[in-house]
């Protein structure tokens, strides 16, 4: 492969890395339930961090703050999609919101549910 093509490849990789940041900072700024879930997050990783879990515990934690995350970055994109389309099929449009709002509510409790199966033991060894 030429240099060339190797930069070309590199500039478009760091333009893809740009997009998403912005992505990112624009879900940050106007979604107070992402602000909130990466709260959440940075809360369940500093506790990883401080309470003496198993590596499967460290690893099942990431892997559920990233599937919340995504869920809502995914139902945030659908929101602006349908918003787009919404005077045309108006309550499909509205019953298909609830649905996405739906998986990322489940997905939520389910994180939750499974993050308090893993702190509750360490919380009342500390306790003891």
């Amino acid at each position: 492969m030429s240099k060339l093509k190797t930069v070309m490849r590199l500039s478009r990789l760091l333009i893809s890395f740009r997009d998403a940041v912005r992505g990112l900072k624009a879900v940050l700024k106007s979604e107070q339930n992402f602000r909130i879930q990466v709260f959440i997050g940075i809360i369940a990783l500093f506790l990883a961090t401080v309470l003496p879990l198993k590596i499967w515990e460290v690893v099942l934690l990431i892997l559920l703050i990233m599937f919340v995350l995504v869920m809502e970055l995914l139902n945030t994109a659908f929101e602006y999609v349908s918003d787009l389309i919404k005077p045309r099929l108006n309550h499909y449009v509205y019953m298909l919101k609830d649905i996405m709002a739906a998986a990322v509510l489940l997905t939520s409790l389910g994180a939750l549910i499974i993050g308090l199966i893993i702190f509750i033991p360490h919380f009342i060894n500390l306790a003891r």
